[in-house]
């Protein structure tokens, strides 16, 4: 019994575990997702927004923001607009729970993501593209993925 107990509480912690994903790792899903032709915005913008939004933690939670909402993910989406947390009031733009963003598939990050930056915000929605990417040479994000 004891080493059923053992074995569940292993399989527990590597199902609870974040994927942390390497740059190119990211790069290429990103690529294979179209983010780059859908969005308007390249693989490199994508890469530095991710790497600067959660360090490429699928299942980072930002602490609570000024206005109680949280942000989630790899490119933490806000609970106030984007998702819903159950807390407080939300417009749930992307029409799902914030905890779709906290698991190691990223599709619904990459959806909603697609969803954000056709708002006129675009990418500048994202504070931490503007704070680190916008108007940066960003060709180091990817130059050596062999996309």
């Amino acid at each position: 019994m004891k080493v059923l107990a053992f074995v569940l509480l292993c399989l527990f912690i590597a199902v609870s575990e974040a994927k942390v994903y390497e740059k190119c790792e990211l790069a290429k899903i990103l690529k294979i997702s179209k983010m780059d032709v859908s969005s308007g915005y390249s693989l490199d913008n994508w890469v530095c927004l991710a790497y600067h939004e959660s360090r490429f933690d699928s299942k980072a939670v930002g602490p609570p923001n000024w206005d109680g909402s949280r942000d989630y993910g790899i490119f933490q989406i806000n609970s106030r607009w984007w998702c819903s947390n159950g807390e407080g009031t939300t417009a749930n733009g992307c029409k799902t729970s914030c905890s779709a963003f906290t698991t190691d598939d990223i599709t619904d990050d990459i959806t909603c993501a697609k969803r954000i930056v056709r708002d006129p915000n675009g990418i500048r929605a994202w504070v931490a593209w503007v704070n680190h990417c916008e108007g940066r040479d960003l060709s180091s994000w990817t130059k050596d993925c062999s996309l």
